[in-house]
């Protein structure tokens, strides 16, 4: 009996499940739609005028992630015949989430590359890297955060690097308060959905597949006193603009031109909701609206009109079709044939670019004796047959503009000239130039 009671007592007692948590939409088609040589990441870069101390970054980061727990995931192991991917939610984070690589010369432009083209892994929680960078000649560091774009998007990690900041500053922000939405209204779409949408033109592309990044600070353009646009609408007409011009100087044909507009309702406080939270809408443009020597003027308020209305939706994150492909009724890996093959029959549908504005950063990002954030830029994937995304965000007064472009499309030299085109059309869109 003693003997059968030591048996019995050795047993370890069993685990308990981990908790499960079902993909959303955007999680899965991001899954299903996963390509090696076009990383699905997103970069959010942080600029502080000190250097932080690394085991009191650890401790703060680490902090965060407990009080962000929905981040600390992983993605479940399924059968052939699973009919959902799940994420698991663990209690603790892997061991290497916060990296320091060598001080030296180059140390921003190699983390800068490796937040582009090697995603932090889905299989170890949590799917983000923090790399701290240092440089020789530079007083301040950079705090580099990558995430898997199947998990996070760019305001949750936002909130993430918040909470950390807090933190670590020992101050504690006041929550932020969620964006307005004006109630709902008509607006005219141009551009009818049956017809094929403009692809960006194709430029100079080099031989190395991925994406590239060029950032740049620009000032905030200002408003007319009472205008009924906003500077997200300034931006929209930029972006619609430089594209135009571009395909224009490729010789491109005029066709309609949709641009991508990403719309979040989350809080922004300390109980944000973390993971792809974000909606995705589409303001079209015709060719004519677009062409050199338009009013620009008439063109920020038939904007305005289309983003309102736009917001006001109510509609699945990504549309009827995604949340029709998602459904659980087949199992999982048919799904994402499925996915697959519909991305490839409808990319002469999918829209022209992509403009995620994330506005003014709701967090003082300040990281006590290291600082406050003198600069916050943040990059959207730019997958094909996209290839070619606009992500802004303002500090301080600047805008800090994130141009990202597939390199299977455009060559460095052809982003520069779109960034130069944008800064160029964002400028006559300011209260002084109309």
């Amino acid at each position: 009996m003693a003997t059968d009671q030591r048996t019995r007592a050795a047993v370890p007692p069993a685990r308990e499940p981990l908790p499960r948590v079902p993909f959303t939409v955007a999680d899965e088609i991001a899954r299903h739609c996963a390509d090696a040589r076009e990383p699905n990441t997103v970069h959010i870069e942080l600029h502080l005028p000190g250097r932080v101390a690394r085991d009191r970054l650890c401790a703060a980061f680490d902090q965060a992630l407990a009080r962000h727990p929905r981040v600390l995931m992983r993605e479940r192991r399924r059968g052939p015949f699973a009919r959902r991917y799940e994420w698991e939610l663990t209690d603790r984070a892997r061991p290497d989430v916060v990296v320091f690589p060598p001080c030296e010369p180059g140390a921003l432009a190699r983390a800068r590359h490796r937040a582009l083209a090697e995603p932090p892994s889905l299989a170890d929680p949590p799917p983000l890297r923090l790399e701290v960078v240092e440089e020789p000649d530079a007083k301040g560091c950079v705090l580099l955060l990558a995430l898997h774009h199947t998990a996070l998007d760019g305001p949750a990690g936002l909130r993430i690097v918040a909470t950390a900041a807090e933190l670590y500053g020992g101050r504690t922000a006041p929550p932020a308060a969620p964006p307005d939405r004006p109630p709902a209204g008509a607006a005219p779409r141009p551009g009818g959905r049956g017809a094929p949408v403009a692809r960006v033109a194709a430029g100079s592309p080099g031989p190395t597949p991925g994406n590239a990044l060029l950032v740049t600070e620009l000032p905030v353009p200002r408003r007319p006193s009472g205008a009924a646009h906003t500077v997200n609408d300034q931006l929209m007409v930029a972006t619609a603009l430089t594209v135009a011009d571009w395909n224009r100087r490729q010789g491109a044909p005029e066709r309609p031109l949709r641009i991508t507009m990403p719309v979040d309702d989350r809080d922004r406080g300390p109980e944000m909701p973390i993971g792809n939270g974000t909606r995705l809408v589409e303001v079209a443009y015709d060719p004519a609206e677009v062409r050199p020597g338009s009013d620009i003027g008439a063109l920020l308020r038939a904007t305005a009109g289309r983003t309102r209305a736009l917001k006001a939706l109510d509609r699945p994150p990504l549309g009827r079709t995604a949340e029709l492909l998602t459904s659980p009724v087949v199992p999982a890996a048919a799904r994402a044939v499925l996915a697959r093959g519909a991305r490839r029959l409808g990319a002469p549908w999918i829209s022209t670019t992509l403009l995620s504005n994330l506005g003014r950063i709701p967090y003082p990002m300040d990281f006590g004796d290291a600082g406050r954030a003198s600069a916050v830029w943040v990059s959207a994937p730019a997958a094909m047959p996209r290839g070619l995304t606009f992500t802004t965000a303002s500090t301080g007064g600047r805008l800090h503009l994130a141009v990202r472009w597939s390199r299977t499309l455009l060559g460095d030299g052809d982003g520069r000239r779109i960034t130069e085109t944008f800064a160029d059309r964002l400028a006559a869109t300011d209260a002084e130039a109309l």
